[in-house]
């Protein structure tokens, strides 16, 4: 390969991970968690609600400890690495962005569906008004087309995005379809192009794989691959492999695969696998946070879930739109 490549790796565990845990990772579990990934090398470590900054609420799921207090814990052990937060205009606002700011957040992930780039000019603005790292985030890249996807990465580089996260949020896509959307970004930008996977579709590995070899250079990953649906790909596999490959991530291999094993499965409801309900997720091009809320009204109206997924999937729902996975259930009940 020649001289080796550097691959950052960012930890998802306290935040995609957040959804799997039904939002009630506590102070100690944060500390724990934080001080392990730090010594492990982990460069990037995002703490937030699953649906970002201020998410903690009826439509997105209560958190059981406040973002202010597990974000003061992170800050309190962390040593080398760079406490980053996702950020959602619409549910998280510059106000919260200040008070992740304040309790040492040092990164902020600006995220919005993917034809929807524009309403994160303010929060990318003010992240580096306040001396943060800022990256532009497209959700549900599955959805557009090539071109779209390219246009609207441009617009977050034009705002200010120290670098754009392309977001396979369904975990929908097959390699080949990264391939296509991460090398039209690469090739368009200026700026560093990162990639999140998720495993609906047993995929987030290769297609993560797939992204480095289009010119991705920041994958994110979590223990134990701990997160919405399916997961996301597995970080310590993920450590491994690129070692295997030759690539250099900065991360000791046999530490992270101790956090995941000693301190994130214990806390874990249930095996990060993908079940039949996951899987229409990623068949039908789903929102993969939407699973938690899918099960809830399947089981308030005695529906199969699947059949809920197939409709959302149908109606092209987006993150946001938790609150309609009700209104669908309902709807299917009377048929």
């Amino acid at each position: 390969m020649g001289e080796k490549k550097f691959i950052n790796l960012v930890d998802t565990t306290l935040r995609d991970g957040s959804h799997a845990v039904s939002h009630e990772y506590d102070v100690e579990q944060v500390k724990a968690i934080v001080s392990g990934l730090d010594k492990a090398g982990i460069k990037y470590i995002e703490l937030s609600h699953g649906d970002g900054l201020a998410g903690s609420s009826y439509n997105y799921g209560w958190s059981k400890t406040s973002e202010e207090e597990l974000l003061k814990a992170a800050s309190d052990v962390i040593e080398k690495a760079n406490l980053t937060v996702l950020l959602l205009p619409g549910i998280g606002t510059i106000e919260d962005l200040k008070m992740a700011s304040h309790y040492g957040a040092k990164v902020v992930r600006v995220a919005t569906h993917v034809t929807e780039a524009d309403i994160s000019e303010q929060h990318i603005g003010m992240a580096k008004k306040l001396g943060m790292m800022a990256v532009g985030f497209l959700m549900m890249t599955h959805m557009a087309p090539v071109e779209k996807v390219v246009e609207q990465a441009k617009l977050l580089e034009s705002y200010g995005a120290d670098y754009v996260n392309i977001a396979d949020s369904a975990g929908a896509m097959l390699p080949e379809q990264v391939t296509d959307r991460i090398s039209a970004v690469v090739d368009a930008l200026n700026v560093p192009v990162g990639f999140h996977a998720h495993n609906n579709l047993t995929l987030a590995t290769a297609n993560s794989l797939a992204a480095i070899k289009a010119g991705a250079t920041f994958i994110d990953g979590a223990c134990r691959g701990l997160g919405a649906g399916a997961g996301n790909a597995q970080i310590e596999v993920l450590a491994g492999l690129l070692q295997k490959l030759g690539y250099e991530t900065g991360v000791d291999f046999y530490k992270i695969m101790d956090v995941a094993e000693d301190i994130v499965e214990p806390i874990m409801k249930r095996p990060q696998v993908v079940r039949n309900a996951p899987l229409m997720l990623g068949y039908s091009g789903v929102y993969s946070s939407f699973l938690l809320h899918t099960y809830n009204a399947a089981k308030r109206f005695n529906l199969d879930p699947r059949d809920i997924l197939v409709e959302l999937g149908k109606r092209k729902m987006v993150g946001g739109q938790e609150d309609m996975i009700i209104d669908v259930a309902y709807e299917l009940s009377k048929k």
